[in-house]
């Protein structure tokens, strides 16, 4: 994944709240595509539940919810931060990410070789993120967030520096849609 350029797979993510009043919380399973470029070129197309795309273009990271026909616009660099986006797209090569992050080898788990990513700026919205590895290919994310909540992604059918068509990190808001700028 360090040699990776850009990459396409399908994903599916599991988010758990952390336990309400003592009682587990039930998972929100949802499932897409991802496609990035680096550096900071990235799009997550959610299919299931709800239909969403999120896109980063390099300056701008745009989110379209197509059930509520709203697009929010943000600066990409202020809305990613030390997001797991960031840390899959942003970084051109490994002393790039060791500015923001610990990284520390974590052990091996479903049979994939695990590394722990802890940011290096506390009171973020990120704990830490464990990145999972088949060989040298991604194949999971798992997401820690300061309020307790676990993401868990996995990637399926990962291809490594496939050729991405030109406007694949293009968004344009469609017609009629609300563009919120916050």
């Amino acid at each position: 994944m360090a040699h990776a350029r850009s990459g396409r797979s399908d994903f599916t993510q599991t988010v758990t709240a952390p336990p309400k009043d003592g009682q587990a919380q039930r998972p929100k399973l949802s499932s897409g595509s991802f496609e990035f470029q680096r550096p900071g070129r990235f799009k997550f197309v959610y299919k299931k539940p709800f239909e969403q795309t999120i896109v980063a273009d390099g300056k701008t990271l745009w989110l379209y919810d197509v059930d509520l026909n709203q697009v929010t616009e943000r600066a990409q660099a202020q809305a990613l931060g030390s997001t797991p986006a960031a840390l899959l797209t942003s970084a051109p090569d490994l002393a790039a990410l060791r500015a923001d992050y610990r990284l520390e080898a974590a052990p091996e788990q479903d049979g994939l070789q695990w590394v722990l990513a802890t940011p290096k700026t506390q009171g973020g919205q990120l704990k830490s993120v464990r990145v999972g590895f088949e060989g040298d290919r991604l194949a999971a994310l798992d997401i820690l967030d300061s309020f307790g909540q676990r993401s868990q992604i996995r990637f399926t059918a990962m291809q490594v520096n496939p050729v991405l068509p030109a406007g694949t990190f293009q968004f344009k808001p469609p017609a009629g849609a609300d563009v919120l700028k916050p």
